[in-house]
């Protein structure tokens, strides 16, 4: 026998024992990464998703926080991970669409080293501040910012995630001065937040909804076109004197490049399934989010239009990451 021969037989072995390993997928648990640590709106969303996948794949899908960088330390990993379908990513508009432009060096490529397999929500982004700052609008907020430029202090989940680039964007629009404050994720913001270390922040609006009922925060205005459901007496940016401010931030599932089309096929189908599903739609309502559907082309058409979206703001904030 040849060795070309050889070659050809050990390829079809391996092509034959991938497709066997789809066609029985998920054989054992899957791992979802969030990258970003507990407590934010992405390990929320993150976490009912794999509730829900769990209980229609028939395997246990274990959620793994591995924040940092923005979102990129988690994203590496999936990215590195063996194509088989166990490893996933939980990827936000932060992690697929605007570090490649934020970040000077990546360990990954974001276009071609994911595929891309579905979204899941979508969710406005909430400008919140401590009840201690003395304003209660978002025009009381630009004139006391101009009036204090060194008092405020905007916290946000990392460099170049999108509670970072809607502040930028608000103060590009609008020439408030505040200065903004990176954390590992927005939890840890949260927190910091809500004691008064900063004042603050462009939050995902599920993880801020809690405290805002509560009273422990106080909300100006949403950053999506509509007024959300939820907080139906809260203005949007726009409404509140901003015209043509709009910021929306979406989250999906990918895995690494090259997964077996089977895999995908099925992922894709049972996550949509899912975020369609009446009692997933209500827990995303409760939440201020919105379910969001689409194939996997449609995903990557969507990282690839938001990518050179968030370009621009990233260049003229100068907001780049070594």
């Amino acid at each position: 026998m040849t060795k070309i021969s050889r070659l050809v037989i050990c390829l079809l072995i391996a092509l034959s024992g991938t497709a066997a390993c789809a066609e029985g997928y998920p054989m054992k648990p899957i791992r979802l990464v969030v990258p970003f640590p507990p407590g934010g709106t992405t390990d929320n969303l993150g976490r009912l998703l794999a509730g829900r996948m769990s209980e229609a794949l028939g395997q246990q899908v274990i959620v793994d926080n591995r924040g940092g960088a923005g979102g990129t330390l988690g994203a590496d990993i999936v990215a590195k991970s063996a194509t088989d379908g166990y490893t996933l990513l939980f990827g936000t508009v932060s992690t697929q669409s605007i570090n490649a432009s934020l970040y000077k060096r990546l360990p990954f490529d974001p276009k071609k080293d994911f595929t891309s397999i579905a979204t899941f929500a979508t969710v406005p982004n909430i400008l919140v501040v401590n009840p201690n700052v003395p304003v209660k609008s978002v025009q009381m907020l630009i004139e006391y910012s101009k009036r204090n430029p060194s008092a405020l202090y905007m916290g946000s989940a990392g460099n170049g995630t999108t509670n970072h680039l809607s502040g930028e964007l608000f103060k590009a629009m609008t020439g408030a001065s505040f200065t903004h404050v990176p954390y590992k994720g927005s939890g840890p913001a949260m927190t910091d937040l809500l004691g008064n270390q900063i004042q603050l922040m462009f939050d995902n609006l599920p993880g801020s909804l809690p405290q805002i009922k509560t009273g422990n925060l106080r909300p100006l205005a949403v950053t999506g076109t509509k007024r959300s459901p939820v907080l139906p007496d809260v203005p949007t940016v726009a409404e509140a004197g901003v015209p043509g401010y709009e910021v929306g931030v979406w989250f999906g599932v990918l895995g690494p490049k090259n997964l077996p089309k089977e895999v995908v096929t099925k992922l894709s189908y049972e996550i949509s399934r899912i975020a369609r599903d009446k009692a997933t739609v209500e827990k995303l309502t409760l939440q201020g989010a919105t379910p969001l559907v689409s194939s996997p082309e449609e995903f990557s058409k969507r990282i690839q239009s938001d990518a050179e979206k968030w370009a621009n703001l990233v260049r003229s904030s100068g907001a780049t990451v070594d």
